[in-house]
């Protein structure tokens, strides 16, 4: 196998694109494989890696279907329950805590 191209940082040639430069064009890499990477030095450490993508070997980004959105809003839902009180919290609950801020600090709320 032939060792990819690397270029320094923020010089790679025009045509090549990181996966988040591919999806702020509604583009995914569908399914090609890492065709150059930049290089970023850094100090007392090895470099910063990014991988780059042929461009026009890129696929348009599938769209989402009803089920998928579904599938997305439950899981937000999911984040937002209470596990202790079952209510919906109106924000997602930190995992630090892992209850909404009424059950982990029910003394705080009583006093006010």
């Amino acid at each position: 196998m032939a060792a990819l191209p690397v270029y320094r940082w923020r010089l790679a040639p025009d045509g090549y694109a990181t996966r988040r430069q591919l999806r702020a064009r509604g583009l995914r890499p569908g399914g090609q494989g890492v065709a150059a990477q930049l290089e970023r030095p850094r100090r007392r450490r090895g470099p910063l890696v990014a991988y780059l993508y042929r461009v026009e070997d890129a696929k348009p980004v599938r769209p989402m279907t009803p089920a998928k959105w579904a599938a997305l809003a439950k899981a937000n839902a999911a984040r937002r329950t209470c596990p202790q009180c079952g209510a919906d919290a109106g924000y997602v609950i930190p995992a630090s805590l892992g209850t909404c801020v009424t059950c982990a600090y029910p003394d705080a709320h009583h006093a006010a």
